[in-house]
């Protein structure tokens, strides 16, 4: 395997209503924003979402995820619309491991725009760049079993559904939370 620097992950990629790209210095502002409007549901399902972040760890979280970006070590990835250049939401490839490949796909997405379809063209996208471009041989999604919207995406899409880990992580309230875990191991496996 090359090294990962020299791996050719594009930095911003469209998609049919979707302009999705690395984040970079700036950003805080639109995330935390977003972040702020959408915490109730956020803190239900995201283990980061403990406490609402301030304008500046916002931002520092943003010049962080740029470096992790360009150091291929995590590919956090923005929303915004193609219609307005609105910040819709985040998504990204996490616990990446070059030598399998694999990723993982984790997202949200502003809470007045769930329901749209939105995240799962941006997952669908994603998947296709793991696979065509980025040579994986995994793909995975995970969430907590209960969050019935979140499962819905991984299920559209064709990925399926290989276990359950049980009280494998702490919610943002510290509770004991299971994760559902969602694969896909071949493109053909995609749903159009």
């Amino acid at each position: 395997m090359s090294d990962p620097l020299l791996i050719d992950v594009p930095a911003e990629f469209l998609t049919e209503r979707l302009r999705i790209r690395a984040p970079r210095p700036g950003d805080g502002a639109l995330v935390n924003a977003a972040i702020s409007e959408s915490f109730a549901e956020l803190t239900r399902w995201m283990p980061w979402a403990a406490t609402l972040p301030t304008a500046t760890q916002s931002e520092l979280w943003a010049r962080r995820a740029a470096v992790d970006y360009a150091s291929r070590t995590d590919l956090p990835m923005l929303l915004f619309s193609r219609v307005d250049d609105s910040f819709i939401g985040a998504t990204g490839l996490h616990r990446v491991d070059w030598q399998v490949p694999r990723f993982e796909i984790g997202y949200w997405i502003r809470t007045p725009l769930a329901g749209r379809g939105l995240i799962s063209e941006a997952v669908r996208s994603l998947t296709l760049l793991c696979f065509e471009r980025l040579a994986a041989v995994r793909v995975e999604i995970r969430m907590d079993p209960e969050n019935v919207r979140s499962r819905a995406i991984p299920q559209r899409l064709g990925f399926t559904l290989e276990g359950t880990l049980r009280r494998d992580t702490r919610g943002a309230n510290g509770e004991l939370r299971d994760t559902c875990i969602y694969a896909m191991t071949d493109v053909a496996e995609l749903m159009p």
